[in-house]
């Protein structure tokens, strides 16, 4: 009996510049939002980013100092309206 136990990728992997902006966006969402709002936030669209925060953070450096800013700006400025 042949088992094939390898994890089908249906997606690439995050290189490891984007897997730290996608750690350090998620940790700063939840420590500025709350683990509820955090995931809301950082995986609704958000129109003022231009899309969904999470991606934009991990897939440029600029795209993850927008994300921060806008975090940073506070709760209500990060979250869904």
């Amino acid at each position: 009996m042949n088992h094939n136990f390898r994890k089908r990728r249906d997606t690439p992997r995050l290189s490891p510049e984007q897997a730290d902006r996608q750690g350090r966006v998620s940790h700063l969402a939840f420590m500025t939002l709350g683990q509820v709002a955090a995931i809301a936030f950082l995986n609704g669209s958000d129109p003022q980013l231009g899309g969904r925060p999470l991606d934009i953070a991990i897939a440029s450096l600029d795209g993850f100092k927008a994300v921060e800013a806008a975090l940073l700006a506070g709760p209500s400025a990060a979250q869904l309206k």
